[in-house]
């Protein structure tokens, strides 16, 4: 047997423990994740377009150096070409150009100082220019005490000049592109993680009071006792435009079957200690009597006939015999238990319980009234049908006075059939009339002739009823009383046929 939760494992379920698992944090975490991975994405996009714009911007004015140079070499006295475009105003600091033998080694190369003057490179800056060859291609080498150069050679007619520009400007502007995007990113992503935990938990506070009402249920005692008014979700969090007022309003609907289960419950048992109660009342009376008699007799008291003894143990067997059968009939019913199902005529089945009921009722007017504009057939049971009319007709015998005129009518149309067991007796209180048809309810004394049954007889009726698919009521006011019984019409004939041989 599953036994109920404890509370303390209950409260896990409002977040007092495992808080590093709550969906809140998971959504924040992986929101931020994503937010840097595009962050990153992007950012990494800018620098890699922004130094492939820059380099290439680099490498044409790289280019347009090289090609000037070609047309700036100055003959120097004794033969040697001198690189006159370097003397050209505007040139950038750090312009580097070159010349270069018939071999490739460099004859000659200079660069633009800060006051706009050249300076001759060193041996060691020269042979760091060595290996280029003269195809128009981009290099980038490392020039000592230079920095890292762009650099080109051409031919052009016939003398390779070399030229290039410090990357120097280009790589801090990636630097600084970097340093800013890295800023800028980190900013952002802490507001968008705050703003994304703020949102996040306002959103999810009505699931927070869903989960809240959860638990304020399984704290309830439902395994004993009477249950009363469980809490519900506040309206508000019932919307079904959302998620969270779906898990609520689903949490509604589920609160509500389980309240009415309940009350089910506790109605059902509440009926079944009744029964139990009234059950063991009426058996204990015949019993009583039966044991006392028994008691009597076993004494040898002289002041009882023995004759008497016997009679007044057989009625009270016979009564008690009797409440048996009926709590058994209705146990069966309650069952579910299949009928004898055959093609039965009320009109003839009514009509023998009348012959039955004036036989005993003699001090009875009784009348039977047929009223059929369709054959008065239906599928049923017989014997229990003909319980259904004798109880009806014995309650109207036993509740009402002598000389009361008992009118049974039999009306039959194509929709169905209707018993209908009318008196003009004195009525049945208002008190009493909705619980008429509920186990061991017995009128009062004004409505008791005598002793009175044991209050099962139209429980019986309307037991039985029930399970032919009809229905049985009462209409009763201070000088009558109506009982009906409807029982729908029989379909084919055939269909009763193939009911009973399928048993």
């Amino acid at each position: 047997m599953r036994s109920r939760p404890r509370s303390k494992d209950i409260a896990t379920h409002d977040g007092t423990r495992g808080r590093g698992r709550s969906l809140r944090a998971r959504l924040v975490f992986f929101i931020s994740v994503t937010m840097v991975v595009v962050c990153g994405v992007m950012a990494l996009t800018t620098v890699v377009v922004q130094r492939v714009y820059l380099l290439g911007d680099l490498d044409q004015r790289v280019t347009d150096a090289a090609a000037r140079s070609q047309g700036g070499l100055q003959r120097r006295p004794g033969g040697a070409t001198d690189l006159g475009f370097l003397n050209e105003r505007g040139q950038p600091v750090g312009t580097l150009a070159a010349r270069f033998d018939d071999s490739g080694g460099v004859l000659a190369a200079e660069v633009v100082t800060g006051d706009g003057r050249q300076r001759v490179l060193t041996a060691a800056q020269r042979e760091a220019l060595a290996g280029i060859t003269a195809d128009g291609a981009l290099h980038t080498r490392t020039v000592p005490g230079l920095g890292t150069y762009r650099l080109t050679a051409l031919a052009g007619d016939g003398v390779p000049v070399l030229a290039g520009l410090p990357m120097g400007d280009v790589q801090r502007m990636i630097d600084g592109l970097v340093l800013a995007e890295a800023v800028i990113a980190a900013l952002g992503l802490a507001a968008a993680a705050g703003v994304s935990a703020v949102v996040i938990r306002r959103q999810l506070r009505p699931l927070g009071r869903v989960a809240a009402t959860a638990v304020e249920v399984a704290r309830v005692p439902l395994d004993r006792g009477e249950v009363g008014a469980l809490t519900r979700v506040p309206g508000p969090d019932t919307d079904p435009g959302t998620e969270a007022g779906q898990v609520g309003d689903a949490l509604n609907r589920l609160i509500d079957h389980v309240e009415y289960s309940l009350a089910e419950r506790q109605r059902v048992e509440d009926g079944m200690r009744r029964f139990l109660a009234d059950a063991s009342h009426e058996l204990r009376t015949p019993l009583a009597s039966i044991a006392g008699y028994a008691e009597l007799m076993n004494r040898g008291n002289e002041r009882i006939e023995p004759g008497l003894a016997w009679r007044r143990v057989s009625a009270q067997s016979a009564r008690m015999s009797g409440l048996v059968e009926d709590l058994l009939m209705l146990a069966r019913l309650d069952e579910g238990r299949p009928l004898q199902l055959t093609d039965v005529n009320l009109a003839t089945l009514v009509a023998e319980a009348v012959w039955d009921a004036r036989a005993v009722g003699v001090d009875h007017e009784w009348q039977l009234s047929l009223r059929l504009d369709a054959p008065a057939t239906v599928v049923g049971d017989q014997a229990r049908l003909h319980q259904v009319v004798a109880n009806l007709l014995a309650n109207a015998r036993v509740h009402t006075p002598a000389g009361t005129k008992v009118t049974v009518v039999v009306e039959a149309t194509e929709a169905g059939c209707v018993i209908r067991v009318q008196d003009d007796g004195p009525g049945i209180p208002a008190d009493l009339l909705p619980s008429v048809f509920e186990r061991f309810t017995r009128a009062d004394a004004s409505r008791t002739r005598a002793t009175g049954g044991s209050g099962l007889g139209l429980a019986i009726a309307a037991a039985i009823t029930q399970a032919h698919g009809g229905h049985i009521g009462v209409e009763s006011a201070s000088g009558g009383t109506e009982f009906s019984v409807r029982l729908p019409a029989t379909r084919t004939s055939s269909r009763a046929t193939s009911a009973a041989v399928g048993r």
